[in-house]
């Protein structure tokens, strides 16, 4: 018995493969060297840059340093999977409208990132950059310091966080009047509901 490689399944974009791994393959060298999805930039290697974020079940996670075998039974989304088939995502519009990127070379991870970052917000959630933690005061205000916090894992030396902090507070403005439209709000605390 080989011990040493293992037969999984990953959900990438709503689809399914099944592959045979290495055990120590990372996520991010199976979905670009194994599942052709090169959207996913290596960049560092080491999870300080950002480049390779991917949404785990939502969430963002560097795929440079996540087990392929870990990430098995798990939603994965890339950068391939954020648009809505043509339509691209509102935060890939922003990049586009803002001049988000430069090289372009970290853009993918920025904009996993920042679709991520709109939900942590939109539910609540404190940063490091947030004043007032208290669940009375309610959601922070999304300013600049709020998007820079909470995108500081990914670095760009090219220059452009000026625009991408652009493009993610108007995405964000977006998903907000969208929610507000849909009768969703967020209460003191964080809870997001449904009117």
């Amino acid at each position: 018995m080989d011990t040493t490689s293992s037969a999984i399944s990953l959900r990438v974009n709503g689809e399914t493969y099944s592959l045979t791994v290495d055990n120590r393959t990372t996520l991010l060298d199976a979905l670009r060297e194994r599942l052709d999805l090169t959207g996913t930039k290596k960049g560092c290697d080491h999870g300080q840059c950002g480049a390779c974020t991917v949404l785990l079940d939502g969430r963002r996670a560097n795929s440079c340093l996540q087990l392929a075998v870990a990430a098995e039974g798990r939603a994965v989304t890339t950068i391939e999977g954020v648009a809505d088939g043509e339509r691209l995502h509102p935060v890939q519009q922003a990049f586009l409208d803002f001049d988000g990127y430069q090289c372009g070379y970290c853009t993918a991870g920025q904009v996993c990132s920042a679709v991520a970052v709109i939900e942590e917000h939109a539910a609540g959630w404190p940063s490091a950059a947030t004043a007032d933690v208290r669940p009375e005061a309610g959601p922070p205000s999304l300013d600049d310091d709020e998007i820079r916090e909470r995108m500081s894992g990914n670095l760009c030396r090219c220059g452009a966080y000026v625009s991408i902090v652009r493009a993610v507070a108007a995405a964000a403005s977006q998903a907000a009047a969208e929610r507000e439209s849909a009768g969703d709000t967020v209460q003191a605390g964080g809870a997001r509901v449904t009117a």
